[in-house]
């Protein structure tokens, strides 16, 4: 029942995006000169280097969750052996690989405001910061849930079944929120 209704909630988060998906298409075609402008001042490099972290830490997560599926909560060799890594080293890498990620938004930002663009400063603005802000909001709720399946994980005696299944819902909306990135990548940063 926690997956299906996993996937339901997603599917509304899903139309929540699409909504900012179509105000940004609306806008961006009622107003090309404002886009041509503003798009000109977005670091594509960076970016590009911000959702590669992005996109990888979907493997670390999916391998965290093969680990997980297996019963294994925690590492059995060395920490350098990755093929001996449990569940909580993936979930450890993923939640770096993620804070990351939300890292590069924040200098992003601060590089854009600088740059005069701002919330207020057009209606690109407004929406570039509702539709990437948005978005890492949901990262950060990602990373919240990661702490707190690692933490049941040192809490429990034993890793039980519904650890493991918590641990797949969470992956779920990782990969969630991953795909919806690179959507709004190619959206802002691409498609000119």
């Amino acid at each position: 029942m926690v997956t299906v209704g996993t996937i339901v909630w997603l599917s509304s988060e899903l139309m929540f995006f699409a909504g900012l998906f179509a105000a940004y298409f609306t806008i961006r075609n009622i107003s090309p000169d404002l886009w041509a402008l503003e798009t000109d001042r977005l670091n594509v490099p960076f970016a590009f280097a911000n959702t590669t972290i992005l996109v990888l830490s979907s493997v670390t997560c999916q391998y965290g969750v093969f680990a997980a599926e297996r019963g294994k909560a925690g590492r059995t060799g060395k920490l350098l052996q990755f093929t001996q890594w449990g569940m909580r080293e993936w979930f450890i890498l993923t939640y770096i690989m993620g804070a990351i990620f939300v890292g590069g938004q924040a200098l992003e930002y601060a590089e854009l405001v600088r740059e005069n663009v701002t919330m207020s400063s057009s209606a690109y603005g407004s929406l570039f910061y509702l539709a990437t802000g948005f978005h890492g909001l949901h990262v950060v709720g990602g990373l919240i849930a990661f702490l707190l399946v690692i933490g049941r994980t040192f809490a429990a005696r034993k890793f039980t079944h519904e650890q493991a299944i918590s641990a797949i819902v969470v992956s779920y909306y990782w990969h969630f929120v991953d795909i919806v990135w690179v959507g709004l990548f190619a959206t802002i940063y691409l498609i000119q």
